[in-house]
């Protein structure tokens, strides 16, 4: 079992290699029958228990039951993400064929996410949610996403955001981006379980451990010389922010962390990035583009669990509610992905979170907090 856990598609063949060979793809765990028959059937049995996955009790209790219920070799695996910040590690694992999709207690994929019918991915909740408290971290929510929205967001492909830079889009590349990377609170970890993908949509992700240790383009990044407004769901001066500038890596020089956007500090025109910081994050960015691993096309059912201070993600673009079948385009249920945020310490986000309710981050941009909410 422990050689399972502690292989990857880019495991090293020596002692040399630990040092020079870079991870260039996330693990991929092919999850047996008989753990998704279990882990299924724990999400069934969580939703008659507790209802909702944002239970204070089901939360208060979410370790205990991520460590009870889960599959030993699951819990090993991504305790050991949280905890491996190593050049070898890539951020990301894939844990393909996780669960069994019940698609026609799912029904039709709404228009959009608001229209959603929640009580039918409850028990999604449950899986997910067990998942971030393997880590261990904790369920989180942000105001800045659907002013909070829940613990679980539905991400669907919206016709009247088609060519955003947002995960309702689908008609442009979605860049790779660290979560919310316009916050000094992001999420540690991040979960994306996708329901349904008929359309065939290549999965899209970027490691800062793909490169070198060395790479000459990664130094002029610790410099905290770079904008970053927030998402495409915001607009004009909202969007722009203080205008505070803050590094693209930080932490450890030698293993650092990213908080990286590609669409708001390299492509947007309004961003007021220096003529120093743009030349700088475009020489990373020719060779952050070539690192892109984008192999990976997942299924219903398969879940990509990220470090989102490791690795960044997006998409390919796609005509939504539509599949290619020998080169005919022909109808099929649109895209649906589950995405959950995670916190590995509550305690550090609470002078960002709102005063009743520990699991809402209220921040709006590097450390400014929306006040006329708060009540």
């Amino acid at each position: 079992m422990e050689s399972l856990l502690l292989t990857s598609v880019n495991e090293p063949q020596s002692v040399s290699d630990l040092i020079t060979q870079p991870p260039l793809a996330p693990a991929i765990i092919q999850i047996t029958a008989d753990e998704r028959e279990e882990i299924t059937s724990i999400g069934k049995y969580l939703k008659r228990k507790y209802g909702s996955y944002e239970r204070a009790d089901y939360i208060a209790a979410l370790h205990m039951n991520a460590f009870r219920l889960l599959p030993e070799r699951i819990v090993r695996l991504l305790n050991r993400l949280g905890t491996d910040f190593s050049a070898r590690q890539y951020g990301a694992v894939v844990l393909k064929g996780l669960i069994e999709v019940d698609h026609e207690a799912l029904g039709a994929t709404p228009a959009s996410w608001r229209e959603m019918d929640k009580e039918r991915i409850v028990e999604y909740g449950f899986i997910s949610s067990l998942l971030h408290g393997a880590v261990p971290s904790k369920p989180v929510q942000y105001y800045a996403q659907r002013k909070g929205g829940g613990l679980l967001h539905a991400i669907i492909p919206d016709a009247g955001m088609a060519w955003s830079q947002t995960g309702s889009g689908s008609k442009t590349e979605l860049f790779v981006h660290t979560e919310d990377a316009f916050l000094f609170n992001a999420a540690d970890f991040l979960s994306f379980l996708y329901l349904r993908n008929e359309e065939q949509v290549p999965s899209m992700l970027y490691s800062i451990r793909s490169h070198q240790q060395d790479a000459a383009v990664l130094q002029p990044l610790f410099a905290p010389i770079y904008t970053c407004p927030k998402d495409a769901n915001y607009a004009g001066q909202e969007a722009i922010g203080e205008g505070i500038t803050t590094s693209v890596l930080y932490g450890n020089s030698k293993a650092p962390f990213i908080r990286f956007d590609a669409a708001e500090q390299i492509y947007n025109t309004e961003a007021g990035q220096s003529a120093g910081a743009m030349e700088h994050l475009k020489a990373f960015w020719k060779e952050a583009r070539e690192l892109i691993y984008c192999d990976f096309i997942p299924e219903s059912g398969d879940l990509i669990f990220v470090n989102n201070h490791l690795c960044a993600h997006g998409r390919s673009a796609f005509t939504a509610g539509f599949r290619n079948e020998g080169g005919n385009m022909v109808p099929c249920e649109r895209r649906m992905m589950l995405r959950m945020m995670s916190k590995t310490s509550l305690l550090h986000i609470q002078q960002v979170a709102h005063p009743y309710n520990p699991y809402l981050v209220m921040e709006e941009h590097y450390g400014k907090v929306y006040t006329s909410v708060q009540n």
